[in-house]
């Protein structure tokens, strides 16, 4: 199954930065506007709550295909998927860019965070509160926030899936997001086994560039 997951099609799925399109929740209809914006709200707290986080992942794109890793956060703007053994790939974000690492090929690819649909999460200027809205489902205990930038379509879409947790911060954790890019590029992002205010450095974040071996870490 991993030598499948060194794919084009999944390095597509990869630089369109994580995705899958409705929530699993069943959508109803909609709850009044005063408790959306109270759930909003506990959701953007939640969200700015986190210092650093580390959980396990998995991360599914549109085809059904499934791999594993740990992701590492520290905001603001920093990220890394280290991905499980025979999977040659990184995926890491300095705050300013997001990289996309391809040790197989030795290929480096690189764009701004805003750029992504997750800039929801990293990005210090994508305000959730602002660009996000409830999607209705059928758990009251399931916050779900679709992000996007009607301005922006390029940007892609990201819907962040929330759970009440005591140890998270806010009191919500995130649980899986879904986000779907302008070519219909679809991944599912899954967490379990969170870990806030770890301790984590920067060089955390930072890389082996394949394509100069004595290039020292970016």
């Amino acid at each position: 199954m991993i030598s499948n997951l060194k794919s084009k099609p999944l390095l597509g799925a990869l630089a369109a930065a994580l995705a899958i399109g409705a929530p699993a929740a069943t959508l109803t209809t909609a709850a009044p506007a005063s408790a959306q914006q109270g759930d909003l709200d506990r959701a953007v707290t939640a969200l700015r709550g986190i210092s650093t986080m580390q959980a396990d992942f998995t991360q599914t794109d549109r085809q059904g295909q499934t791999v594993a890793g740990k992701l590492t956060l520290k905001r603001p703007g920093k990220i890394r998927f280290q991905y499980e053994e025979g999977v040659p790939m990184l995926l890491v974000s300095n705050g300013k860019s997001l990289t996309l690492i391809d040790y197989e090929v030795n290929q480096v690819q690189r764009w701004p965070i805003s750029n992504s649909p997750l800039g929801a999460l990293l990005d210090p200027n994508r305000d959730v509160k602002r660009y996000g809205k409830l999607v209705p489902t059928s758990n009251p205990d399931v916050i779900s926030v679709e992000v996007r930038d009607p301005n922006r379509p390029e940007y892609g879409i990201i819907t962040l899936i929330f759970v009440p947790s005591a140890k998270a911060p806010g009191g919500l954790q995130l649980t899986n997001w879904v986000s779907l890019d302008s070519q219909n590029n679809r991944t599912t992002v899954r967490l379990r086994n969170h870990r806030y205010g770890v301790a984590v450095a920067d060089s955390a974040f930072t890389y082996k560039d394949p394509r100069r071996s004595s290039r020292r870490p970016r």
